[in-house]
């Protein structure tokens, strides 16, 4: 705030510095500038800067007291995030491999490969719910305790940097109370000043003669001809004929002045106008020309949507290695073609990547 106030009294500075002349000719360029004004910025600069100076070590105390105590709880925030995320994704490696064991239960007559598949599949079962039982009871013993300290953490900070910024203001306020530049009158009102300040320069510039030329905002009259029209042909055509501006008068059937200056030039005058024989002439015109065109063949079908669906892709957001037959494995950053998936994001998908195809979990990817 206090360094746009600095380049504010620059900015007023230079408007107090006008100069006069020609820019081919640098000799004559003369200063015209308020110096009373110009001593009155550099002035309220200084004032500026002290104030800067003397709210330094309040503004360091801010940063060190709860700037950086209020990062280092968002850091904390984010390693208890990472633990929500990786108890999710536990849920998903039990959903997994409880779906897994079920199918192999469910299976009527079981051959020995069955039976070796369904002793490694409740092997999995119990590794995957010691894990999940792990990370979730983890996130339902220390949240509360991360909530209460939290609670006990901000409550202090706030209050201190409440003081803090109050102890801000106060010193702003007693330093630009105590402003004395003589060119500003502080103890007065706004509009008194500015009033006191510009003096007549309104009426001296309404005064200026370049004002009175306004415009009414009306339509503006015709200009009258100040010289009389002369004839087309004075003399020397082939006999005598009327002016173009008396046939007017004369007849209103007739064309106008054009077909007076031809004839009185000599030249043939143009066959009259009929407006009859030039529209039969472009009726059959377009008759013919209508006659000759086929129809305009009917727009196309839309195309079946099976033909114009295109493959969604997703991108990978975590190295996946292949827990059993049937997944597929990935890394970080894969772009894999989605060939079956669901609306919700924590189930199992089923996608394509360098030519293999399998399931995976879902929450591992991103859409788009």
């Amino acid at each position: 705030m206090l360094t746009h106030q600095i380049e504010f009294s620059k900015a007023i500075a230079e408007i107090y510095k006008p100069i006069s002349g020609r820019a081919s000719d640098p000799d004559s360029y003369i200063d015209e500038g308020n110096p009373e004004g110009i001593r009155a910025c550099e002035e309220y600069e200084n004032i500026v800067h002290e104030l800067q100076a003397t709210l330094q070590p309040e503004l360091e105390m801010i940063d060190a007291r709860v700037i950086k105590p209020a990062l280092e709880l968002l850091e904390i925030s984010k390693i208890m995030r990472k633990v929500a995320v990786k108890r999710d994704h536990k849920q998903l490696d039990y959903d997994r491999h409880r779906n897994n064991l079920k199918k192999i239960q469910d299976k009527k007559e079981k051959t020995l490969k069955d039976e070796k598949a369904l002793y490694k599949a409740e092997n999995d079962v119990e590794a995957a719910t010691q894990e999940y039982e792990y990370f979730n009871n983890l996130l339902k013993e220390e949240l509360p305790r991360l909530f209460t300290l939290v609670r006990e953490f901000v409550q202090p900070l706030f209050q201190s940097f409440y003081y803090m910024q109050l102890n801000v203001f106060y010193t702003l306020h007693e330093q630009m109370q105590s402003i004395d530049i003589g060119y500003f009158n502080l103890h007065l009102d706004i509009e008194e000043a500015f009033e006191m300040k510009t003096g007549d320069a309104r009426e001296r510039a309404e005064s200026l003669a370049i004002t009175k030329f306004k415009t009414t905002g009306g339509k503006t009259r015709p200009s009258q001809r100040q010289y009389p029209l002369r004839p087309a042909i004075e003399s020397g055509g082939v006999g005598k004929k009327p002016l173009a501006i008396e046939g007017r008068k004369s007849s209103t059937s007739q064309p106008p002045s054009r077909t007076s200056l031809d004839q009185d030039a000599g030249s043939p005058a143009p066959p009259p106008y009929s407006s009859s024989n030039g529209n039969s002439g472009t009726a059959g015109a377009l008759a013919a020309a209508a006659a000759g065109k086929k129809p305009a063949p009917p727009p196309p079908k839309p195309k079946p949507g099976r033909l114009s669906h295109q493959a969604e892709n997703v991108t990978a957001l975590y190295d996946y290695e292949a827990q059993q037959h049937g997944d597929l494995s990935f890394s970080e950053g894969d772009v894999i073609e989605i060939i079956h998936r669901t609306d919700d994001q924590n189930e199992w998908w089923t996608g394509r990547v360098g030519g293999r195809e399998g399931q995976f979990p879902g929450n591992y990817v991103q859409l788009g």
